[in-house]
């Protein structure tokens, strides 16, 4: 165990302070993540250290499609959440208290510099990073002085000063905006949208930022909550990539999976306001990335990744500059 950051003392015990559910947490009891625990009147974070999955993945599946693409990023996880997502696709590791190893961050660092040239850094992903934030704080610290790169893969429910704190050793971001319906996100996940919208606009100013919406029929995909979506993110920054992506019935939902004519709706509506829209888990030409101004291919994703970008990573139809983070693999 590790002493946890922001918590204060409360009259039935410990407030956390970490995320905006300010769990107040008595002697001998958890939160509702179940990773920090109160125990003689101090706060403990219990998944310190503690690594529950990890793989060299391709930075696409964060997903990152302008961030480094065609390179990969060490990918680690623990367990626990601070949401209840009802279709959660890691049940296992969010909702479930699996097996680990032991990985401190000195340990994350070496194995993410071993991975050979074509590894950028570090991704805390699988489970929601911010749970883990005692050891992704520290990590964060020692691999951007190694010079590795820093991402998370998060629901964005943590308070402004810990985010605050974390920012400057960030360099990229994947985002889930659940959905653009405060009822949604309190009925079907146990959280709250408008913290997880100051989360985009904060860390877009810091870092590279991308946002995924996975689209559950009936839910949240209605042709109003897209557009909403789609223009609240396109005041932030158009320039911010948005992944659609395909449900499955998973963990406690059985709704039949979403209709490919509805990503495919969602998808040309996004685009009257932002510059970059994907799909995910459906394949094909939905993952490729077109030109803003003049939709010309110039990312092709459907097989491997192939750049039609110049050099200076311009569009090479009009001249649009391409909005693209880090070295491009694959120059046709």
């Amino acid at each position: 165990m590790r002493e946890a950051y922001y918590y204060r003392h409360h009259a039935q015990g410990i407030a956390c302070l970490l995320c905006p559910k300010g769990c107040i947490i008595g002697e001998g009891q958890t939160g509702f993540c179940r990773t920090r625990k109160n125990s003689g009147g101090k706060l403990y974070a219990l998944n310190y250290g503690a690594c529950s999955s990890y793989a060299l993945d391709a930075i696409e599946k964060k997903p990152l499609y302008h961030f480094y693409p065609g390179k990969r990023i060490l990918s680690l996880g623990t367990w626990g959440c601070n949401f209840a997502c009802q279709f959660c696709q890691n049940w296992q590791l969010a909702q479930a208290e699996p097996q680990t190893m032991e990985l401190s961050p000195d340990k994350a660092v070496a194995m993410a510099k071993q991975a050979g040239p074509e590894n950028i850094g570090i991704a805390y992903t699988y489970s929601e990073p911010s749970v883990w934030y005692e050891y992704v704080l520290d990590t964060t610290r020692q691999a951007h002085k190694a010079g590795l790169k820093n991402v998370l893969v998060t629901n964005g429910f943590i308070n402004t000063k810990p985010l605050e704190q974390i920012l400057p050793y960030v360099d990229a971001m994947n985002i889930d905006v659940k959905a653009f319906s405060d009822e949604y996100y309190r009925q079907i996940c146990a959280g709250r949208l408008e913290d997880v919208k100051h989360t985009v606009e904060q860390a877009s100013l810091y870092c590279h930022v991308e946002i995924t919406t996975l689209l559950v029929p009936g839910l949240n995909d209605s042709v109003t909550e897209v557009e909403s979506l789609a223009r609240w993110l396109g005041t932030v920054n158009s320039n911010i990539p948005l992944h659609f992506s395909r449900y499955f019935p998973n963990h406690r939902m059985v709704t039949p999976p979403t209709p490919l004519a509805t990503l495919e709706r969602s998808y040309r509506i996004a685009r009257n306001f932002l510059n970059y829209v994907y799909l995910g888990n459906v394949g094909g030409s939905y993952s490729n990335t077109y030109c803003p101004a003049c939709f010309t291919l110039v990312l092709d994703r459907t097989h491997q990744i192939t750049s039609h970008l110049t050099q200076t990573k311009k569009c090479p139809c009009c001249g649009r500059a391409i909005d693209i983070i880090g070295d491009v693999q694959g120059q046709a």
